[in-house]
């Protein structure tokens, strides 16, 4: 897209998913690894530079159907973030009734 810079990160092992994240072009960003065995699978993370301090943007799918350990990778990927400045988006299928199982207690501790 004309005017932005893209971040991605592929859905692994199956045709077509994944995320795609869009920064404005005059927007400082470049994108940043979380701690490997945390992970998402389906989540892009970017830092923002602004004056003082960077702001950490992140953009999570959780699928409706997600195993536990999934749901705890997320989880571990928001905890790391939000000890900093940060926005995090997505799907995170609030309607599913998984989200409510534990570990996704903790995750909707973060979302509400």
């Amino acid at each position: 897209m004309t005017g932005y810079v893209m971040f991605r990160k592929d859905r692994l092992g199956r045709r077509g998913g994944g995320v795609i994240l869009y920064i404005k072009e005059s927007i400082q960003a470049y994108e940043i690894k979380l701690e490997k065995k945390a992970e998402c699978e389906e989540a892009v993370w970017c830092n923002i530079v602004t004056g003082n301090s960077p702001l950490t943007v992140g953009l999570v799918y959780r699928i409706p159907n997600i195993s536990i350990e999934e749901n705890e990778k997320i989880h571990n990927d928001i905890k790391e973030v939000s000890k900093r400045d940060c926005i995090i988006m997505g799907d995170f299928n609030h309607h599913s009734g998984h989200l409510y199982r534990v570990p996704g207690e903790r995750i909707k501790s973060f979302l509400i």
